[in-house]
């Protein structure tokens, strides 16, 4: 769409977690240099709490990239699950079967893996996001897993991410030995204004763009008030603000043009409309009463159709890029490419992608299974004999991939010290 338009070599207010767009914030550069210390340091619990949209899941993965050679890691975000099934989620990214095993055994089995990556010198750590969805007996559980020690050093380092009402679990009485044990304890506070303009032009100079600037200062300022600092709603806005711009062959993106996208966003009038047709009884659902409580959106005649037909077409683009996917894992479904690969009865179905722009296996792995690992790794590479290197892939180039049980089912050293600390309950109703 506007890429070749605004000489952009990529998109860069794209909604996927990659970690080379992290701006790092006050916030988000205490929190990674906290974790980082924290993980080093062999602290055993951490956790992280920020709103929806912060970037948790990006820092997460900037701590994946940072050890993905000098440790074992795995990162679960499967957290609508019971402790069995986050045992087997575990085991399974560090190459261990456990089908229909006991939490004993499957206890058993982690304590040998994680004695062996220890002796070997290399740390193990598990990634939780979503944390807030864990229910209280599988913290529980979680909580066990700090127990996996030496007399010297933890044996697994826990990373647990999520939204405030994380940090309300955490305070409940019940689960004070858990809280108890969480070493770093760092949140994600909303950009201010001055940040929000840094934090748009970072992410234009990693996409390629090197022009004069693209975003008038008019128009960061009103991207800042409405987004509130979220990063992700910061995206949004920009994202629909240049689809716009092109539309209207506009070189800069001006207030007018970021005006339209927020009232084209906007949900209330839809609200109040849908509150007036199921309450016609109420005062408020007479037209007089509805003119005055809820302001109707003006028309904008071919501007606003040509800029919704343009947002529609990368609608359909980003559904034709993920529909094999979700399609295939509807129950009862399969994809062609299922059909294709059953060959003979019992065979394991497979899921096959397109390779995009800058992707490894590993970030393939990620992104459609949930999971990445070494055994994970060798499966795919059974079933693409052709790959001669699972990190140099082709763009265009399709790979099958094994539906397995980790497989998504329903998505200086100054500054190594933990935030200053704060109240959970204050955390919580940030």
């Amino acid at each position: 769409m506007f890429l070749d338009f605004y000489r952009l070599r990529e998109q860069p207010f794209g909604s996927t977690p990659d970690p080379r767009y992290l701006y790092l914030s006050q916030t988000h550069r205490e929190a990674l240099a906290s974790l980082v210390y924290g993980i080093e340091s062999g602290r055993g619990f951490m956790a992280l709490i920020g709103k929806p949209g912060m970037g948790k899941t990006t820092l997460l993965f900037q701590l994946l990239e940072r050890w993905r050679t000098s440790a074992r890691t795995v990162f679960l975000f499967q957290t609508q699950c019971s402790s069995r099934e986050l045992f087997r989620y575990l085991l399974y990214d560090l190459g261990i079967e456990s089908p229909e095993q006991d939490l004993v055994r499957m206890h058993a089995q982690l304590n040998q893996v994680l004695l062996q990556e220890s002796n070997a010198g290399k740390r193990v750590v598990l990634f939780i996001d979503e944390a807030q969805n864990l229910e209280d007996s599988v913290l529980e559980t979680v909580r066990l897993l700090s127990d996996f020690e030496t007399p010297s050093t933890k044996l697994l380092q826990i990373v647990l991410a999520g939204q405030p009402e994380l940090a309300g679990k955490l305070s409940r009485p019940s689960l004070a030995q858990l809280r108890q044990r969480i070493a770093v304890l760092s949140h994600l506070d909303p950009l201010p204004a001055d940040e929000t303009s840094h934090y748009i032009d970072y992410r234009l100079l990693v996409a390629g763009y090197k022009g004069s600037p693209l975003f008038t200062p008019d128009a960061q300022a009103m991207i800042a008030e409405r987004s509130g600092g979220i990063p992700r709603s910061i995206n949004n806005l920009c994202f629909s603000a240049l689809s716009l711009g092109y539309t209207l062959n506009c070189r800069t993106i001006d207030s007018s043009i970021v005006e339209e996208v927020v009232a084209d966003l906007d949900l209330e009038p839809l609200v109040c409309q849908q509150h007036a047709a199921t309450n016609p009884s109420n005062s408020l659902g007479s037209p007089a009463a509805a003119q005055t409580s809820c302001k109707p959106a003006e028309k904008r005649g071919v501007r606003q159709l040509t800029f919704l037909a343009t947002v529609l077409a990368a609608l359909l683009v980003l559904v034709g890029s993920f529909s094999i996917f979700f399609l295939g894992n509807l129950p009862g479904t399969t994809s062609p490419s299922d059909h294709s690969s059953l060959g003979k009865a019992g065979s394991p179905p497979v899921l096959t992608v397109r390779v995009e722009p800058n992707q490894t296996l590993e970030k393939i792995s990620l992104r459609y299974l949930g999971h990445s690992s070494p055994k994970l790794t060798k499966e795919i590479c059974d079933l693409n004999p052709e790959l001669r290197d699972p990190n140099f892939l082709k763009v265009g180039q399709q790979i099958r991939l094994p539906r397995s049980p980790g497989a998504v089912q329903s998505g200086d050293p100054s500054q190594h010290r933990a935030n200053k600390a704060k109240p959970l309950r204050r955390i919580d109703h940030e």
